[in-house]
């Protein structure tokens, strides 16, 4: 199913001047799976700069859900990596450096503060050169492998928008909803362009090429390639507003949400005949 089509006016400056809150939970602190969080998982796929931080992060928060974004992981091991000369062929020394990362919750529940090596790294895990790294370091088997757990950990609560390449496909397979970003190349680099505050020809060519390589290497990888999961709602942000989208995503959880109440209260009634 697809929603929506169009360009983006506003997507990737909307959250730019937003700080992030000093964090109150992080990753790492046991689920308490006994006590689940009121909402769905949510499973948000799409390639890179399709707005999946943005919109999820804004539609968690007028839901009420807490909100992840796994890439920041990936970021972040990768930011160490090259900190410490560790190549992505070096698995023996990259995958313990999961060990030292951690996600940060601010004070709605979005888990948007960045450590690694014991320093705070949210900055520097949007730099260029973690954007032209990372997917060389994401496409190692033995790290995905090492992340699944956590980011499964940090879904069993449920009331949470989980954004990524491969939740529904992988980490989340049975997620009761799967939404898919999707943008061209060309409009995806025009927004993190306007992240970086460049309006260089050279620099924005060179964002171009940076995400068609990364799109090719995240579909490529024989480990958990980016594609759609066959249950997901794709929505296309070429042409909208960030409003448009964000409505269109939170439109189709309170769907999901509305379904699920109905078959639940069916089932109910069933029963109690």
């Amino acid at each position: 199913m697809a929603l929506g089509g169009g360009a983006w006016r506003c997507g990737a400056c909307h959250w730019a001047g937003h700080g992030i809150l000093q964090g109150v939970t992080t990753d790492r602190e046991p689920a308490n799976t006994s006590t689940p969080s009121a909402g769905l998982v949510v499973a948000l796929d799409g390639p890179g700069s399709s707005g999946k931080s943005t919109v999820g992060a804004e539609a968690a928060r007028r839901l009420g859900y807490r909100f992840c974004d796994t890439g920041l992981l990936y970021r972040a091991v990768t930011w160490l990596a090259l900190e410490r000369g560790v190549a992505p062929t070096d698995v023996a020394g990259l995958v313990p450096l999961v060990a030292e990362v951690r996600l940060v919750a601010d004070a709605r529940g979005r888990l948007r503060h960045v450590h690694a090596g014991g320093r705070d790294v949210t900055a520097e895990v949007r730099e260029a050169g973690v954007d032209r790294a990372v997917s060389d370091y994401a496409r190692v088997p033995e790290l995905r492998s090492a992340l699944v757990t956590r980011q499964r950990e940090i879904a069993a609560r449920g009331g949470i928008i989980m954004a990524g390449r491969d939740i529904g496909t992988v980490i989340l397979p049975a997620a009761p909803v799967k939404i898919y970003l999707d943008a061209s190349a060309e409009e995806r680099a025009k927004r993190r362009a306007v992240q970086r505050k460049t309006t260089d020809t050279l620099e924005e060519d060179q964002i171009l090429a940076d995400l068609r390589r990364r799109d090719d290497i995240d579909t490529t990888r024989e480990t958990a390639p980016l594609r759609t999961a066959p249950d997901a709602v794709t929505v296309r942000t070429d042409g909208n507003s960030f409003e448009e989208t964000v409505a269109a995503v939170v439109r189709t959880i309170r769907d999901a949400a509305g379904r699920r109440a109905a078959e639940a209260q069916a089932a109910g009634g069933c029963r109690g005949r």
